[in-house]
């Protein structure tokens, strides 16, 4: 893991901490995880909400999980 990875990672850690954060290298697989510690309710997935999330980078996964964000607030989570 590089520096900038980490700090970006203790972003995450920080902003989303309602989250477990993983690292995995397998061929044709998202590299990084976000994968929620609490199931989410029925209308949240409805709405589009994800119990996890993976992404081929940490910014992506950033990008992501602010998305997430964005359907748990329109909610009123």
């Amino acid at each position: 893991m590089t520096d900038y990875e980490q700090r970006l990672l203790d972003v995450l850690v920080s902003t989303h901490p309602g989250w477990r954060y993983e690292q995995h290298d397998l061929p044709g697989l998202p590299r990084w995880w976000a994968i929620r510690y609490e199931p989410l309710r029925p209308d949240q997935r409805r709405a589009g909400a994800r119990d996890a999330l993976g992404r081929t980078t940490l910014r992506r996964l950033v990008s992501a999980l602010a998305r997430h964000d964005e359907i748990l607030h329109n909610l009123r989570y």
